[in-house]
């Protein structure tokens, strides 16, 4: 198969465990996410202005409705999600899953990306979250959610189950606007170090001593534009300090039939060279896995996303 990046890219990733890559969602698919999304937020807000808990909508735009219901304690973090939450499943817990989230998911051409990187049999892995950041001057106190606030520095393979460990994964970070230093882009320590212990912080992050954070690389990314980057890569965001939103996904993928260290949740194979039937086309079929996956997780034995626990010799 011919290569969609280019040596140089592969190598650089393969020696520094992140890659910047512009342009990777076609303005066609980056729009249609946003159309979503606005018709997702309409909904609720029409909701959420019924029961007299925000005004009314008139002249606002996608943004102004969002900081508003923030702002009034209208929880639309989890709606928009496109994953279940770590903590209690209930069978009423929403999320969403819409056919232009699943074009972005499948595009060809990201696909083309990841089947550089970890080979062509590739699975959706579901630790997968949409992050939708306010000004931190508009936070709320005590707003510790990694998807709405800041994150601290953590791997993607220490925040997933013990079994995915040797999983051949990579994260896919889609920028929805421009992401700069300024509004919080991400930050890399680059290298593919040794997994480092973690604790429980702010959220779940690397233990204290093990990584320099003076080392950190900012890397602004435009819309449409991703970082991608090894699971083993720490990283973290900066600090939202515009006047404005900040919005991205982080997808990740893995080689299909290795564990995705998240097992309680569903997968599915995104793109298949030897078995191109077995991957999934309908984004029907992707939503009814996750309706099914509540329903069987609903009322269960709860199942902790991470492993960490802060009684850790490296958390003392």
């Amino acid at each position: 198969m011919a290569l969609f990046l280019t040596r140089d890219q592969i190598d650089a990733f393969n020696a520094n465990g992140v890659l910047v890559v512009p342009d990777v969602l076609p303005p066609q698919v980056l729009n249609g996410v946003k159309a979503e999304y606005e018709s997702l937020l309409d909904g609720l807000y029409s909701a959420w202005h019924a029961e007299g808990r925000v005004p009314a909508p008139e002249g606002m735009d996608f943004w102004d409705k969002l900081l508003v219901s923030y702002e009034a304690g209208c929880d639309w973090f989890q709606p928009m999600d496109i994953s279940l939450p770590g903590d209690e499943i209930t069978p009423e817990t929403p999320f969403h899953f819409g056919p232009a989230v699943f074009e972005m998911i499948t595009c060809s051409h990201l696909l083309d990306l990841v089947e550089d990187l970890i080979g062509p049999e590739i699975t959706s892995n579901p630790i997968q979250h949409v992050r939708l950041k306010p000004p931190v001057p508009r936070l709320r106190d005590g707003e510790i959610r990694a998807h709405i606030g800041g994150t601290d520095w953590h791997q993607d393979k220490a925040v997933a189950h013990e079994e995915g460990d040797n999983t051949q994964m990579v994260t896919v970070w889609l920028a929805m606007n421009d992401a700069t230093v300024e509004n919080g882009c991400l930050q890399v320590i680059p290298g593919k170090p040794q997994m480092y212990p973690h604790c429980p912080k702010t959220q779940t992050a690397i233990a204290d001593g093990f990584i320099d954070p003076a080392k950190a690389v900012p890397l602004p990314v435009k819309a449409g534009g991703a970082v991608i980057f090894h699971p083993l890569t720490p990283h973290a965001s900066l600090a939202n300090l515009s006047d404005r939103f900040r919005w991205s996904f982080d997808i990740r993928f893995n080689v299909t039939g290795q564990p995705t260290g998240r097992g309680h949740f569903p997968e599915f194979v995104a793109r298949s060279r030897a078995n191109p039937e077995t991957a999934l086309t309908d984004w029907r079929d992707w939503r009814d896995l996750w309706v099914a996956a509540r329903a069987r997780l609903s009322g269960a034995p709860h199942i902790p996303i991470h492993r960490w626990t802060g009684d850790s010799p490296a958390c003392a």
